[in-house]
């Protein structure tokens, strides 16, 4: 069975996103830093898979300690997973990918971040039961 999960931060009411990236970008707050932090350390030695966007995100010292895969919409995600038997599996984010990832998702690892402002891209429940978002 392959371990497929994702860990993301959300604002206070689902945001997730504005104008292209993170709502928090770029806040210093301990508990933004902290969060930031926590990923990279969950994620160390794992195989993160994401879009181009995301990936192209990812500070030059990440790449180092774990496996990071640019994913394609063209690319069906049962070869994509694949790709990497016996490895637990991360999905770096964004609506496009987890709209077609939710379902492989086993584990979501939420954190709910002390943000309350603007977004323009929100989290999606649906995807907590494998759904993809209806719109």
């Amino acid at each position: 069975m392959i371990d497929v999960r994702c860990i993301c931060a959300i604002g206070q009411r689902g945001q997730l996103g504005l104008n292209g990236q993170l709502p928090w970008e770029g806040n210093t707050d301990p508990l933004f830093v902290e969060d930031v932090t926590r990923f990279f350390a969950l994620t160390m030695g794992h195989v993160l898979i994401a879009g181009p966007k995301t990936v192209a995100s990812v500070p030059d010292f990440a790449f180092k300690d774990r496996t990071i895969d640019v994913i394609r919409s063209h690319e069906y995600p049962e070869e994509v997973l694949k790709r990497y038997p016996g490895r637990r599996i991360f999905v770096g984010g964004g609506i496009t990918v987890w709209n077609v990832y939710a379902k492989y998702i086993q584990n979501w690892d939420i954190t709910r971040l002390p943000y309350d402002g603007e977004a323009d891209r929100w989290f999606d429940p649906a995807w907590l039961v494998g759904g993809a978002l209806r719109g």
